[in-house]
């Protein structure tokens, strides 16, 4: 392994820069959380070199990108490869290559909580390190024998997220997706008289800027989560457990999964069913914005619920708790705060990379 200046390390960035890797719905998640903190973290110290995979693989295709990002790495010499893979992006063989060359390849495994059967595990082996945020994922990752995992979680990236003093002029909110039962109970919520509003795309407010999302946070009484992981139990989810459409996604075709992917698939499509941490989990928070939240394992290793955040166990509690929190201002407010302190203290991306550049030996 080669030397590593600990001063300012130098980091190839490897992560998809467009939602979805379509240029049309504006920046990716990665784009604004990871990215964004390497760039501005430890004042703004790390040398921080940008590589789009899914911008420059439209642009000139999988193996001239793969190709492409080689040439980057012989030339730059990162002392980091920074990679948040999506799907296959990259050859398992290029990733092993870059490993062997002596630069730390270290992947942000993501929704791990049902991924990490029918994908992560055949890619952990490829990167020195990786990173998961479920907990549940450790064990599995450990049965295959890797041992270079580390154990973080979603946070929230400070020098975006911030309270705004703006007044509130939303009861009750809700940014994200309409997956799963989230419309039905958003129906229940409007059928009780309260006044929600929905943004994301599949809603009738559509999807809207970061800008804007910021500003609702802090615009909102009370910002709502819904812990489900995107899926719910359908023909079509049924079915993607034995078919898949197949890799060229520009030609509708039908093809049988590999048998031995079955058991697989299945555990993904189980694990879909339940809870899990997501990034908004810390981002609402991080805006001074009150929480409210259905409950997902471990949240309580990072908030204490009923004084930073407060959470719901069914539709019915959720109303209730939704009229409690608009009728009791103050509390509300109070509750806000102490979540907005916690957040500041121990939940910001800037904390969790540098805990795990502690660990890969990139700071000291």
């Amino acid at each position: 392994m080669r030397k590593i200046n600990l001063t300012m390390p130098k980091i190839l960035y490897i992560v998809q820069k467009y939602d979805y890797g379509i240029r049309e719905l504006g920046f990716s998640f990665e784009h604004y959380n990871f990215y964004n903190t390497l760039i501005n973290m430890n004042n703004a110290s790390n040398k921080v070199i940008y590589f789009p995979f899914d911008e420059i693989s439209q642009r000139i295709g999988r193996d001239q990108t793969n190709k492409r990002l080689l040439e980057i790495v012989d030339k730059e010499k990162p002392d980091l490869c920074f990679f948040s893979i999506f799907e296959d992006e990259y050859k398992k063989e290029i990733i092993k290559e870059i490993t062997q060359k002596g630069a730390i390849t270290f992947n942000w495994f993501t929704d791990d909580r049902w991924r990490v059967d029918n994908f992560s595990k055949y890619w952990a082996p490829c990167f020195r390190w990786i990173s998961t945020t479920e907990k549940s994922a450790l064990n599995k990752y450990r049965k295959l024998g890797y041992k270079n995992i580390i154990k973080t979680q979603f946070g929230c990236n400070h020098f975006l997220y911030k309270p705004l003093s703006l007044p509130k002029i939303y009861d009750v909110t809700f940014v994200g997706q309409p997956h799963g039962n989230r419309k039905n109970i958003i129906k229940k919520i409007k059928k009780a008289g309260i006044n929600v509003e929905c943004w994301g795309r599949g809603w009738p407010n559509g999807r809207i800027s970061q800008e804007k999302m910021i500003q609702i946070f802090s615009q909102s009484k009370i910002n709502l989560n819904f812990a489900r992981c995107s899926s719910k139990i359908s023909l079509k989810s049924i079915a993607g457990i034995f078919l898949n459409r197949g890799k060229n996604k520009s030609i509708k075709t039908i093809r049988i999964n590999n048998p031995k992917k079955w058991i697989n698939n299945l555990k993904s499509f189980l694990e879909k069913q339940k809870n899990q941490i997501k990034g908004r989990n810390f981002e609402i928070p991080g805006c001074a914005g009150f929480f409210l939240t259905d409950h997902a394992d471990n949240l309580e290793d990072y908030y204490e619920i009923g004084k930073e955040i407060i959470c719901w166990k069914n539709s019915n509690d959720l109303i209730d708790k939704i009229r409690y929190y608009l009728e009791n201002e103050k509390e509300r407010e109070a509750i806000a705060r102490a979540g907005y302190e916690r957040t500041l203290r121990d939940h910001t991306y800037e904390k969790r990379f540098n805990e795990i550049f502690k660990i890969i030996g990139l700071i000291k």
